[in-house]
C-alpha cells in the first residue's frame, strides 16, 4: 500500500542547507517538547506490566517514524549519488520494518491506534529531500536524518530505563539498536556537518503540536505495513563503527 507524501504548508525547496535544517530539525519520534506534563500516569494495567502516557506515546511515535523514513530509505536507494548513500537507504528500509513489525504486534495487545501517516512535519521532511537532487538530494537527506535520529537517541535510553511494560521495553532495545546502526551508516557517507547537527539537536524550533501529531487512521482502514525487504540481506542490529584515522 502506498504511503501518502503529502505535505502541510509551503515546503522550503531553496537556500542553504542550514536554513533547511533551521526550518525542519525536531524530534522524529518522540515530539520530546510536547510530551504530556504527567508521561508517568498509568494510563492501563496489562499482563505485560503497567503502560503510562510516555510508553504508548513511544509506540505510536517510533511507528510514525518508519512511515518517513522508509520512503526516504527507498529514495536514497534509488538516487543516492554513491554506494554509502545508497546502502544508508538500505538500512533505513530494514531497519524500519523491522520496527515497524514489532509495533504492530503490540500495539493490539496494548490497545494502541497506530497512525497510518507520519505527522505533518515528517511528510515535510520527505518532501524537502525529495525537491534536490544530485549531492544536494544526499547531502540534505542526510543531515536532517542524523539530526533527527541524534535527538531520539538519548529520548530512547530514557524510555528503556523507565519502562515497566516488557513489550515497550522490547521495543526500545530493537529501536535503540535500530537508530545507532542508522546513525553509524549515515556518518559513513562523510557528508554530516557535525557543527550543523550538534547546534540543531539542542535547538530545535518550536512548532505548533498539530505538526508534531500524527493524522487518526480512517476508521475500518487497513493498517499500513511496511514490506520488510530480505532480498537486501541488511544486518541492522550490529553496527559496525566508521574506522578512526589511524594514529602514528
Amino acid at each position: 500500500m502506498p504511503i501518502s507524501r503529502n505535505t502541510i504548508g509551503t515546503v522550503f525547496v531553496g537556500g542553504a542547507l542550514v536554513l533547511t535544517l533551521s526550518a525542519l530539525a525536531y524530534p522524529s519520534m518522540l515530539g520530546i517538547q510536547n510530551a504530556s506534563t504527567n508521561a508517568s500516569r498509568i494510563i492501563a494495567n496489562t499482563q505485560w506490566g503497567p503502560l503510562t502516557e510516555a510508553d504508548r506515546d513511544f509506540v505510536v511515535k517510533v511507528r510514525s517514524a518508519g512511515l518517513w523514513e522508509y520512503p526516504l530509505g527507498e529514495m536514497a536507494m534509488q538516487r543516492g549519488t554513491t554506494k554509502e548513500m545508497k546502502e544508508a537507504g538500505e538500512h533505513l528500509i530494514v531497519g524500519h520494518a523491522g520496527l515497524d513489525a514489532m509495533c504492530r504486534k503490540i500495539a493490539p495487545g496494548l490497545n494502541i491506534t497506530l497512525p497510518n501517516q507520519a505527522t505533518p512535519q515528517q511528510q515535510q521532511f520527505v518532501a524537502t529531500v525529495d525537491s534536490k537532487s544530485g549531492q544536494e538530494f544526499d547531502s540534505t537527506a542526510v543531515n536532517i536524518m542524523r539530526v533527527t535520529h541524534g535527538q531520539i537517541f538519548p529520548a530512547i535510553a530514557k524510555i528503556r530505563a523507565s519502562t515497566q511494560n516488557t513489550l515497550v521495553r522490547q521495543l526500545a532495545d530493537l529501536a535503540n539498536d535500530t537508530v545507532l546502526d542508522h546513525i553509524t551508516v549515515l556518518e559513513k557517507t562523510g557528508l554530516v556537518n557535525y557543527d550543523q547537527v550538534n547546534f540543531q539537536q539542542t535547538t530545535p524550533p518550536k512548532l505548533p503540536k498539530d505538526q508534531l501529531t500524527p493524522p487518526a487512521p480512517q476508521p475500518g482502514a487497513p493498517v499500513v505495513v511496511l514490506t520488510p525487504r530480505p532480498d537486501l540481506n541488511v544486518n541492522t542490529g550490529s553496527p559496525t563503527p566508521t574506522p578512526s584515522p589511524t594514529v602514528r
